[in-house]
């Protein structure tokens, strides 16, 4: 695979609306994944979407006060209790509607972090952002031909189109609408910038805001030069946080009811909190994860997913303890305890579960080792006064592993020159649904410096797509 020059990335950037504004780090040649890495990758997308399926069943069946187990008595009714706190009660019915049975982000976007251990999972997003991004470097890198590139032949756009298509099988070339919100802004260039190239495949996909949609009857419709056009498929690029802002939410609703209309993701919060994964620590639910899930999906699970915990204030009873992590040596019998935590011991992350603005971009992440104690102590009492109706989480903090990349050098140079560079990495795979398998079809690589804890998109980072290395290539 030949490597670009600055010029050549940099030109191609400027040319596009949609990295307006937007700076990185530049690299003359994508992100290289071993064959075993990659293979790893897929195995991930499917815990991913079988987690989500096990985690419908149990919040469905913890709401119902059902019993979670086929052969012994375990009931959790706080389960249903911990993932609709601070919802409104009209989302809540929604998310539990028959209806909706069955129904999952067509989207999964796990956050990898590259340690010494291997791959490890801090969050799954459903609504993620850098579709577009991932499907233009893509393009760019592999110049659409370059097979190596992980999601070659824009396999994330026809993927993308595949998933939301696949919501209406019985329609032919169906209409869908990306509605972005003025919360998630943000990335409305890349969306539109998808739906113009599904459009140049003759694909009816529309990027528009959430006042362009106005019912008719009990469908959703939106000008087309003029002519009202119905809309098939609604994708929402907005957190569920957000439905208040969104004037035209009522009509959502009542088109989906009537049937007119598939929304995507699902409009059921229980799918899109933080606290899920700590529960798939909890000691009480180990008997249910082991009897719904497949081995091979536990094991893997169990080695990605960081011990995390929910910042319940609830008091306990006196000589009770926490289900947490220990200070002083001592279990915990109040999250408030945390606060006397050692740096030693503050290895670890506290981060909102989710329906709240800061729930996204790394907006709520305090890391207790990269903080000072004031501001660790404040972090807790934060998470603490936030509830119950904005559940925390408490998280093991992975450290990532110092790994190589060539980077452009711009600074004092006349012309920029790639060097090989220290940082840490942060693997994004999108994974697609496709008749009911979570399909691989790119991922973002954001590649930081090494003194940044918290590995998020940034100037200081570069943002690469990901390929695949050949049998005779070495990792360096």
């Amino acid at each position: 695979m030949p490597d670009l020059s600055y010029d050549q990335i940099h030109a191609a950037l400027r040319a596009q609306p949609l990295f307006e504004a937007k700076t990185w780090q530049l690299s003359p040649a994508a992100w290289p994944l071993t064959t075993d890495q990659v293979a790893q990758l897929e195995a991930i997308g499917a815990a991913c979407l079988e987690f989500h399926q096990a985690l419908e069943t149990l919040y469905l069946r913890s709401a119902a006060g059902k019993n979670l187990l086929r052969n012994k008595p375990l009931l959790a009714p706080w389960v249903a209790d911990y993932l609709d706190r601070g919802k409104p009660a009209a989302l809540i019915a929604h998310s539990r509607d028959p209806k909706n049975r069955g129904s999952f982000p067509p989207v999964l976007r796990p956050d990898l972090l590259l340690t010494d251990e291997g791959f490890v999972l801090t969050e799954l997003d459903s609504v993620p952002g850098g579709i577009g991004l991932t499907a233009f470097l893509n393009r760019l890198y592999g110049g659409g031909s370059d097979a190596s590139v992980l999601g070659h032949g824009d396999a994330m756009i026809a993927n993308f189109h595949a998933a939301l298509a696949g919501l209406r099988p019985q329609t032919r070339n169906p209409l869908i609408a990306l509605v972005v919100s003025d919360e998630a802004a943000t990335y409305r260039p890349e969306m539109q910038w998808l739906a113009q190239q599904l459009q140049l495949l003759g694909k009816r996909v529309y990027c528009m805001r959430p006042e362009d949609i106005f019912p008719l009857e009990n469908s959703l419709f939106f000008d087309v030069e003029g002519n009202p056009e119905k809309i098939d498929v609604l994708y929402r690029f907005f957190e569920l946080f957000d439905l208040a802002n969104v004037r035209t939410e009522r009509f959502f609703f009542e088109s989906w009811a009537a049937g007119e209309v598939a929304i995507a993701p699902p409009m059921r919060p229980f799918q899109e909190e933080k606290l899920s994964l700590a529960l798939f620590h909890h000691h009480l639910l180990q008997d249910f994860w082991t009897e719904t899930l497949s081995g091979r999906t536990l094991q893997l699970l169990r080695t990605l997913i960081p011990p995390s915990w929910i910042m319940d204030p609830a008091p306990l009873p006196p000589g009770a303890v926490l289900d947490g992590p220990r200070v002083g040596g001592r279990s915990l019998n109040d999250w408030r305890d945390l606060a006397g935590a050692s740096q030693k011991e503050r290895d670890l992350i506290i981060k909102v579960s989710g329906y709240h603005e800061t729930a996204w971009g790394a907006r709520s992440v305090v890391l207790g080792s990269d903080c000072s104690r004031e501001e660790w102590q404040q972090g807790v009492g934060h998470a603490i006064d936030a509830a119950p109706a904005n559940l925390h989480i408490l998280q093991a903090y992975k450290k990532p592993r110092r790994v190589r990349h060539r980077l452009f050098h711009v600074e004092g140079a006349t012309v920029p020159v790639p060097r090989e560079s220290d940082g840490r990495l942060r693997l994004c795979p999108y994974y697609f649904l496709i008749g009911g398998k979570a399909q691989l079809s790119g991922a973002l690589a954001t590649f930081c410096p090494p003194d940044k804890k918290i590995i998020h998109g940034m100037q200081d980072a570069a943002l690469l797509p990901s390929r695949v290395l050949s049998l005779n290539e070495s990792r360096v």
